[in-house]
């Protein structure tokens, strides 16, 4: 009944993404008990459906595409081989990754196990990650092979998961792959358990920890969803970086939540010229960035490109 809930609501938005007015006089957040994100949503969303869910594209000219389907199935592998490293539900799972399909792979497999997780960026210092392994209670790690050494004297018991290459006592994320693609999950999930364990910026004082719920975070970004303006079918591009909460909302739950694709453009620094080349190149249909990137952008000449962008967003 929940995800029925859910349905109407994404459905109602969709209907009056151009009429404010009744958008916000009869919307109403869908009532939820028993509602898990991924299982509920997603996975139906995604069965037999060959539409690209994630699109990668890496500076030298590699990309990573991934459809739905192909994301539904393997979150089933990956889920069930946490499973057997010890994962369970409820279990603070911290997650520093890049912009690699592992990041995307390990929120939809951790949510099917009802697992908590800490995102967490790759530029944390051992004592940023002593404060969160303290206070954000974590039992297991998935982190990017290139940042392992990070991990080295953070004392404690914890699962180690390595993700793009071998580390020495750390069980590889890739192992995954093969596990069983049929996934069970251990009973119902509470649209009110935990899911995501942010740390603020802690840009004037210490960083704050904030939890969300499969219900906050998830349903919370139909709202978001609106606002972006993403459609079923569009190819959503977000400039964020990986641990922040915006790349969870704008990267992950707002464009699944409307069906459209998720475009990343991987650059060790940004080059604002190569940035709209992509846009251009990958049909990019709705953008959002923070102000510093378009401060960057229109000292282009952007007449020189021809974009196909519906609408834009500045926040951050």
């Amino acid at each position: 009944m929940s995800a029925a809930a859910f349905l109407q609501a994404r459905a109602f938005l969709l209907a009056h993404r151009e009429d404010y007015d009744t958008a916000y006089r009869d919307f109403r957040w869908p009532v939820l008990d028993r509602f898990n994100w991924t299982l509920d949503y997603f996975d139906p969303m995604a069965l037999g459906n060959d539409r690209l869910g994630l699109w990668i594209v890496e500076e030298g000219g590699g990309e990573t595409r991934l459809t739905f389907a192909a994301l539904a199935e393997r979150s089933n592998r990956l889920a069930n081989h946490l499973r057997s490293l010890g994962v369970a539900r409820g279990d603070r799972v911290l997650m520093m990754l890049g912009n690699v399909a592992p990041l995307w792979e390990c929120m939809l497999a951790a949510m099917k196990l009802g697992a908590v997780l800490v995102p967490a960026t790759t530029l944390l210092t051992r004592e940023d990650l002593i404060d969160r392994f303290a206070r954000g209670r974590v039992r297991h790690v998935v982190a990017g092979a290139d940042s392992v050494g990070k991990f080295a004297d953070i004392p404690g018991p914890y699962g180690k998961i390595a993700v793009g290459g071998a580390a020495p006592g750390w069980h590889r994320w890739e192992e995954g792959y093969a596990a069983p693609a049929d996934f069970a999950p251990e009973g119902e999930t509470k649209a009110s358990d935990p899911l995501l364990l942010y740390f603020t910026s802690g840009t004037t004082a210490k960083p704050k920890l904030v939890l969300h719920s499969h219900q906050s975070y998830p349903v919370g970004h139909l709202s978001t969803m609106y606002w972006l303006g993403v459609q079923p079918g569009d190819v959503h591009l977000n400039i964020s970086s990986p641990g922040w909460a915006k790349h969870a909302y704008s990267c992950v739950f707002a464009p699944w939540n409307a069906g459209a694709t998720v475009l990343m453009v991987n650059q060790a620094r940004f080059d604002a010229r190569r940035l709209l080349d992509a846009i251009v190149g990958h049909r990019v249909t709705t953008f959002c960035a923070p102000p510093t990137v378009w401060r960057m952008l229109i000292q282009e000449d952007l007449s020189a490109w021809k974009v196909g962008l519906r609408e834009v967003v500045g926040a951050g």
